[in-house]
């Protein structure tokens, strides 16, 4: 299983209301926020967490997981871009984040191995859903995928193993 998440960064400053008294309660676990606390970009770090929590929600959701709304559910062991750690209930989910200027973009896996085999799907047409979990077929063959967009930025992606 794989899921994915990006932040557009200048769409995602406008409205950020990060800094208002409980916003952060709702959506980091006081762990993590206290990694927001002593990063030394906060808002950087707020958005490299959510976007780690999105791309394991998806996980979440093609396992049969509830749709809703859970973020504190899904915690953040830790700010590590390459090898990024990040827990739901009991199962440990393993993540990889790309930090640009113009964006936040995470990956995040079952298996610390398939971050090895993750490709990019460059369009959409091989991608379709099954109640509202999207696959790709490639060569007959059906995989799990996982879409993203957020502004200006869209990535799909699949585990080729």
């Amino acid at each position: 299983m794989i899921g994915n998440d990006i932040v557009d960064l200048a769409l995602a400053k406008n409205p950020s209301n990060w800094k208002r008294k409980g916003y952060l309660d709702k959506i980091f676990t006081v762990s993590e926020q206290l990694l927001i606390q002593k990063s030394t970009n906060q808002e950087l770090a707020i958005w490299n967490l959510w976007s780690r929590k999105e791309a394991v929600y998806k996980i979440i959701l093609q396992k049969g997981g509830n749709r809703g709304y859970y973020p504190t559910k899904i915690e953040c062991l830790d700010l590590n871009l390459e090898n990024g750690i990040v827990q739901f209930e009991k199962q440990i989910f393993h993540t990889k984040t790309i930090v640009t200027g113009d964006s936040v973009y995470s990956i995040a896996v079952e298996n610390v191995s398939d971050i090895q085999n993750v490709k990019t799907l460059e369009n959409s047409h091989l991608l379709f859903k099954v109640d509202g979990i999207p696959f790709i077929s490639i060569n007959n063959e059906v995989k799990n995928a996982s879409k993203t967009h957020h502004g200006n930025f869209e990535r799909i992606v699949y585990l080729d193993a």
